[in-house]
């Protein structure tokens, strides 16, 4: 059987991945086995006080993006955002939570093979407690003993991902994945990149394209064969 594998880019501050979830689920759902999303990070928000402060300088900072963010929330009723949402918290970086995130998916690579599980099954499941904890609870998923306590919670092994981060694997493993997002020229938060970077899907787009996208690849797997998408 053919396996199409997806490159899935985020940041995990951003709120387009985080409404983005539900169609990584759908394809998770509609192809099973067949599709393999492999989970990279871009830095969107690696300095967010500088992001915020000039990209919305002129139409209020904060409190500008707080409504957008709140305006944006209300088109995607599968999700919330706290009404407080940059005001009560400001994580200063999605950075830490990416270097954290790479610790977890390392050690749950490694860990699911002695478990015989999917090697990612606990590390989609923190992404998502982040992503949750920031956007619906407003804590502060910058900081360390936030991080752990969600992961923790999902019976991630706090000492290992720590010695991870700290033999200076998961920072490796952080800086692969902006280095391949610059090298795809990624334009932002969500990207599935497909087909060893021929297709690029940027952005708030919808389920039936991405569909497409993967229908197209598993009919003509072969890279011989140009894409009609």
């Amino acid at each position: 059987m053919s396996v199409v594998e997806v490159t899935y880019f985020s940041d995990v501050l951003c709120i387009w991945a985080y409404a983005s979830q539900a169609r990584v689920d759908a394809v998770k759902e509609k192809f099973g086995d067949a599709v393999q999303i492999k989970h990279q990070f871009c830095s969107v928000f690696g300095d967010t006080a500088r992001k915020i402060t000039t990209t919305w300088n002129d139409k209020g900072e904060y409190d500008g993006f707080n409504a957008h963010l709140r305006q944006v929330a209300a088109r995607f009723p599968h999700i919330e955002v706290h009404p407080e949402i940059w005001l009560k918290t400001r994580p200063p970086t999605s950075a830490s939570a990416h270097l954290f995130m790479k610790a977890v998916q390392q050690w749950d690579r490694d860990f699911g093979v002695v478990r015989n599980q999917p090697s990612e099954s606990i590390f989609d499941q923190v992404l998502w407690a982040f992503r949750c904890a920031f956007f619906r609870d407003c804590r502060d998923i910058a900081r360390w003993n936030v991080q752990c306590e969600i992961a923790e919670a999902f019976g991630a092994d706090i000492g290992a991902i720590e010695q991870c981060i700290h033999n200076g694997t998961a920072f490796a493993r952080l800086d692969a994945d902006y280095h391949d997002a610059d090298k795809m020229r990624i334009e932002g938060s969500p990207s599935f990149v497909l087909n060893d970077g021929r297709q690029k899907l940027y952005g708030n787009i919808g389920f039936r394209l991405i569909e497409a996208n993967i229908q197209e690849l598993l009919r003509a797997p072969h890279t011989e064969e140009a894409s009609w998408c």
